[in-house]
């Protein structure tokens, strides 16, 4: 018997109402604010109520729009499933048979649709998932959907195909979508490059396809990200926004379309090469999670997926070490004396964990040479990595590693050895990228040559993360020496090997470095602990990626680091105060060479980091603020605790506005009920401004600002009780004004609850 029923989920105030009947694949009548209790009556109203009146020259029927989109049904945007076999069986039409939630058959909701037209209603409260199985025997497709929805209230999709033929099945695509309501007429996604990672970018939802296509073989520095869809105007506090998101950090698609009924979607998939999925009889292809959230304004949109990571089992939390990695104070210049004393001074400093980045293996003294030997350089290293994982242990502080498995250099033995694990097709190498080859992980001897060289390191060393890089797009990425496409199954490869060593040892983190930030997405953060936003750290330029970042992730799985005064990717010279109150938003550290700081400088770098540990639990585990603010020169963001007892502000000037001051800021988010104290941290103020009134501190009488010296901080004293005490709704609606600074420059703000 067909499946007959409507599903309801309702979790943290968002409402899935999904149309099951008369055997059909799942149709969402309603994705969006919470619909309340509904009995089957109300549902069957509902669907009564979507249906399209019809319209002369189009399908006599109303389409039923799936969440895998059937061309049969008279849907004439992309397909959900795009296949054949040599051109046969290419649009298949599938009966629902089973119905499972939560894992457990539903046996009582299939019934007879001749008797029951309307339908069962099941209603699910809290995160639940449930899955439907369906058969064209016509086309010897069998169809599995997982629809589920969340803890934080995300909704997510994903599909499975399997050939139950007895000829070979290609499958092109297999790309779930979501529908969105009329109103949602305003695109934005992201974009970038290496070093400017995550720019967002508005575009109008338009007749026809706004189409995300990404062939890179990673996530992408460029990469849609997330794609939302929503009212025009929408901000971070305002307007109804549904978005979507491709778990998956391969070849991938976002996509959103209107068509000419009036239909609007948005979805995402795997993006396939030709060949990669041809399923013999038996066989199956499963897309990735397709991941939709819905919100009013991008902080609701945003704490979600923030709401769904920290519920996941063994989420890393807030207590994040505050790291130092060598990179940018040594590149490739391992040399023992120097590397300990880097780490003497980290320790110094409070610094909880040391990451030796490239140049300890193989030939590996520049980037020309040595990636895929896998052991550790007796040139640099004579005693093995012993004397400084022994040092960094000594100092109290973990060790962490630097790898990068998934490429290899022509100059190497593991090339002279297996020319045939280049990935390659056409007879030819790829052109290369950063002097480096992908080595084919899908190959099994050569995964295995990679899975054990990694072990070998992770059994004689006390190692607890991973800096995990991947430093080139995939091109001409075959299989030797036929060429096949082999992306999919490098994809699938890179997961099975993170999978395999998460399990030999548990306990390990891994970063999953890109060349920065090309592999930031929900597939690859089921198996790491961290993110490298990018690999530029110019303060001024994290300003924007951290906050667009944090659209999919939470801070606390966001590297941050604080560099050397001079950005080494944009030549910009940015004061501590900054590098620091940028830094502070994410995971901790440090990217600098200590030696050639001053004793200034170290004290000031000391207290922000007292400062992070102090308030970490607040900075990587509270709600998000991304507050509007029609200034363009001023950027204010903040963390408020779920309690709403207590939060952090900071208050950036990025450039010099046209008007002396940019008037009172606000400060949404707060319980509107609840007093609150609002403080400066005093501690961490930049070297000039002048303080407004409600700071309770004034410059001394002849202490002018110009005749500072440079580098001093100003000196302030007691004029009145510290701060300000407001409601919440004062806070969010009357605000205060704050102190003039100059571009380039932060002030941080701590908000207290009083009772």
């Amino acid at each position: 018997m067909p499946v007959n029923a409507y599903v309801l989920q309702r979790c943290e105030g968002m409402s899935v109402l999904v149309d099951l009947r008369h055997g059909r694949l799942p149709s969402i009548l309603h994705w969006g604010a919470d619909l309340g209790d509904l009995t089957s009556a109300d549902a069957a109203a509902v669907a009564r109520a979507s249906a399209y009146p019809g319209a002369p020259n189009i399908i006599d029927d109303s389409v039923r729009l799936a969440v895998l989109p059937e061309h049969w049904t008279g849907w004439l945007g992309r397909p959900g499933l795009v296949g054949s076999r040599s051109g046969r069986d290419w649009s298949p039409k599938f009966t629902t048979t089973s119905l499972r939630i939560d894992g457990a058959p539903i046996d009582t909701v299939i019934v007879d649709t001749a008797t029951d037209t309307d339908g069962s209603l099941i209603s699910l409260h809290g995160p639940s998932e449930f899955e439907v199985e369906a058969l064209d025997e016509a086309a010897g497709l069998t169809l599995a959907i997982t629809l589920g929805v969340t803890a934080g209230g995300l909704l997510r999709v994903r599909a499975r195909v399997t050939n139950g033929g007895s000829a070979p099945y290609e499958v092109q695509s297999l790309t779930p979508a979501l529908p969105v309501p009329p109103v949602a007429r305003e695109l934005l996604d992201m974009c970038g490059r290496w070093g400017k990672e995550r720019v967002a970018q508005r575009s109008p939802l338009q007749v026809g396809i706004h189409l995300r296509e990404n062939r890179k073989g990673r996530t992408g520095a460029d990469a849609a990200t997330v794609l939302h869809a929503g009212t025009p105007g929408f901000s971070f506090q305002r307007g109804e926004i549904w978005a979507v998101h491709t778990g998956w950090s391969g070849n991938h698609v976002h996509y959103a379309e209107r068509l000419s009924t009036g239909e609007q979607v948005l979805g995402g998939g795997e993006l396939l090469l030709p060949g990669e999925v041809v399923l013999q009889p038996g066989e199956s292809y499963g897309s990735p999670w397709l991941y939709g959230s819905y919100g009013a304004g991008l902080d609701e949109v945003a704490r979600r997926f923030h709401r769904f990571l920290r519920a996941r089992p063994g989420h890393p939390g807030a207590g994040r070490p505050v790291t130092i990695n060598v990179w940018e104070a040594v590149y490739f210049d391992h040399d023992l004396e120097r590397l300990s004393d880097l780490a003497e001074r980290a320790a110094a400093l409070g610094v909880e964990r040391y990451v030796l980045d490239d140049g300890w293996f193989g030939s590996r003294r520049d980037d020309h040479s040595g990636l895929g030997d896998w052991t550790v350089s007796p040139d640099v290293w004579p005693e093995g990595l012993h004397p400084i994982v022994d040092k960094v242990k000594a100092l109290g502080m973990e060790f962490g590693l630097w790898f990068e498995p998934e490429m290899i250099n022509i100059d190497s033995d593991a090339a002279r050895a297996h020319p045939e694990w280049v990935m390659a097709t056409g007879d030819r190498l790829p052109v290369e990228s950063r002097f480096q080859q992908v080595i084919n992980l899908g190959i099994p001897e050569c995964y295995a040559y990679i899975r054990d060289a990694i072990f070998a390191i992770l059994n004689e060393y006390d190692i607890d993360y991973i800096k995990w890089d991947h430093n080139r797009d995939l091109v001409d990425a075959g299989t030797q020496p036929s060429g096949q496409p082999g992306v999919h199954e490098q994809t699938l490869a890179f997961y099975r090997l993170l999978d395999e060593i998460k399990t030999a040892f548990p306990g390990l983190e891994i970063e999953s470095c890109s060349s920065g930030g090309a592999r930031v997405d929900l597939g690859v953060l089921e198996r790491t602990e961290r993110v490298w936003v990018s690999d530029c750290i110019d303060p001024l330029e994290r300003q924007e990626m951290h906050r667009w970042t944090t659209q999919l992730i939470p801070p606390e799985l966001m590297g941050a680091h604080i560099a050397s005064g001079e950005s080494h990717t944009t030549g910009r010279v940015h004061d501590l105060d900054f590098r620091a109150a940028t830094a502070v938003f994410g995971h901790l550290g440090i990217e600098w060479d200590l030696s050639e700081a001053s004793a200034m400088e170290l004290a000031e770098l000391q207290a922000w980091i007292a400062f992070y540990k102090e308030h970490r639990g607040l900075l990587l585990a509270g709600d998000l603020v991304r507050v509007d603010f029609p200034d363009a020169s001023v950027n204010i963001h903040g963390v408020i605790a779920p309690d709403r007892g207590s939060a952090i502000f900071s208050v950036v000037s990025v450039a010099r506005s046209e008007v002396v001051s940019v008037g009172r800021i606000r400060l949404p988010g707060l319980d509107p009920d609840r007093r609150y104290r609002v403080t400066p941290v005093v501690e961490l103020l930049p070297h000039r401004g002048r303080p407004p009134a409600w700071w309770g501190l004034r410059v001394p009488a002849g202490d002018a600002y110009a005749a500072l010296d440079a580098g001093e901080r100003p000196r302030l004293v007691p004029d009145g009780e510290l701060g300000v005490e407001l409601s919440g709704a004062a806070l969010a609606h009357a605000g205060l004004m704050p102190v003039n600074i100059d571009p380039d420059h932060a002030v941080l703000y701590l908000v207290t609850a009083v009772d």
